[in-house]
């Protein structure tokens, strides 16, 4: 495996061409494939939909750095994509799960291409549980079988991704319910545990990085709840008046360098402010220690017209320091829609004169108090100017994570990676755009970032890394 001085080279000199207003170079993709089995082997029969249930797939959708070269990565609620039962949205008894991986990051060989290789490994799955029993969907009338998994056991209750596996006399962010959408994940500076994200509650929840069983539960303010609750995510929008958007949670996730504060942020407005049609999303501060939150407001930008507004969603807030983050801000276009990426960029913002809104409701109410940000990566820009095409560029670019340090030109410059979420869907066999088909691995994406470009930048420093890296063994996640 790589070791930390394998990081520290001297290269000649590259060309790609500039980013937006930050000298962010792209250096390396890396990918996996979409078509291989993960490690979990018990979960490997079918779902509902006749898809593998240990695909390895989606788990761009969240990104965390480990230490080292071990980053954890996130699948979502589960392959979705296929239809098959539009009573519970498509989604299956998928069995939440992170995923281990390992990276190496060289130089390369070739003159030409990229500067760097990135050689990626998938080394340990971990299935995602509580010891508490959870609230399962039994299927009636809905066309599908009990939700409760069948590895369920005294002190192991699995998360799944079916929309149905939820209690109706309660509000969404009931933490019993089994249901669970990741979007976010980062770890703990001791190393020994994962905060995770969801979409559905939205949840914030605390699972044990070796066993992932689930320690802690953070309790969000029940605005962001929705009180009449459906398998169907357009139905449950249509029935609810205040709230999070179905689908649209708890997207994306950061923890502050000193390990104290992790910030949220929704992928699109509460109902009350807006909804998907509203400017103004919210990020919510959590203190770790004590649950307490702070509530900032976030201004997407207008992708449409003035006369018909269009907002993009946003997909991951990244921490630069205790107090300024990245936030990934994008539309769903390029590869995976049949469709060119147009707008997918990363707004560096900052708290510390942001104004609290926590008792502030309505998108006309949230104007002028949102949180200031100015552009420091245009992704399309940057992607297209190294040759890759607009319909080539995965549509969910979701994971957000800074890497190891790398020495360019005698000079140290930092990484960010970003990963995509492929919902599963290994090969996309044709669309308009690739008529023959294309592939459509795991990526990651490995950009260069110089420190006078952010400064004031703050490592998180994770213990016991080693502790954490998994034998690759198959199997090894069932413990």
């Amino acid at each position: 495996m790589l070791k930390r001085n394998l990081f520290l080279f001297l290269l000649a000199s590259f060309f790609v061409a500039p980013a937006a207003n930050a000298d962010v170079k792209l250096i390396a993709i890396g990918t996996l494939s979409g078509n291989i089995s993960d490690r979990s082997q018990k979960t490997s029969a079918p779902l509902e939909n006749g898809v593998q249930g240990n695909l390895l797939g989606g788990f761009g959708s969240g990104l965390a750095y480990a230490g080292r070269n071990t980053f954890i990565a996130i699948p979502d609620r589960g392959p979705n994509a296929k239809a098959y039962n539009s009573a519970v949205d498509d989604t299956t008894s998928y069995i939440n799960r992170f995923q281990t991986i390992t990276v190496e990051l060289e130089p390369s060989r070739s003159p030409l291409g990229l500067p760097f290789t990135l050689t990626p490994y998938l080394v340990d799955t971990t299935l995602l549980s509580s010891n508490k029993p959870l609230y399962y969907g039994i299927g009636l009338g809905l066309g599908v079988p009990n939700g409760s998994p069948a590895l369920n056991a005294n002190n192991s209750y699995y998360f799944t991704g079916r929309s149905d596996n939820f209690d109706p006399t309660q509000i969404s962010t009931n933490p019993n319910n089994a249901r669970f959408d990741p979007e976010g994940v980062r770890v703990s500076n001791d190393g020994k545990s994962v905060f995770i994200s969801d979409e559905y509650g939205p949840y914030v929840y605390q699972f044990d990085r070796k066993t992932g069983k689930r320690i802690k539960v953070f309790t969000l303010n029940s605005k962001f709840a929705v009180s009449n609750l459906n398998p169907v995510g357009a139905i449950e929008i249509s029935g609810n008046t205040s709230g999070r958007v179905a689908n649209k949670g708890m997207e994306g996730l950061a923890i502050t360098p000193n390990g104290k504060t992790l910030i949220g942020i929704l992928q699109s407005p509460l109902i009350q402010d807006g909804g998907t049609n509203g400017a103004y999303t919210r990020i919510v501060k959590i203190d770790i220690a004590t649950g307490a939150t702070q509530e900032y407001a976030y201004k997407l930008d207008n992708i449409g017209t003035p006369a018909k507004p269009k907002y993009p969603t946003v997909s991951e807030i990244l921490s630069i320091s205790d107090r300024e983050f990245l936030v990934d801000e994008r539309d769903g276009k390029g590869l995976g829609d049949a469709s060119q990426a147009v707008f997918k960029k990363i707004y560096r913002i900052d708290l510390t004169n942001a104004q609290e809104v926590s008792n502030i409701t309505g998108e006309s109410n949230l104007a002028g108090k949102e949180v200031s940000k100015t552009l420091f990566l245009d992704v399309v820009a940057t992607l297209t100017q190294n040759g890759i095409r607009p319909e080539d560029i995965p549509a969910k670019l979701e994971g957000l994570a800074f890497g190891p340090d790398v020495v360019i030109n005698h000079t140290i410059k930092h990484t960010l990676f970003i990963s995509n979420d492929n919902d599963f869907v290994g090969t996309i066999t044709s669309d308009a755009l690739h008529p023959a088909g294309i592939d459509n691995p795991n990526k990651f994406f490995v950009f260069a970032i110089d420190a006078t470009d952010i400064p004031g930048f703050v490592p998180q420093k994770i213990e016991g890394e080693h502790e954490y890296r998994g034998s690759g063994k198959e199997g090894e996640e069932d413990k």
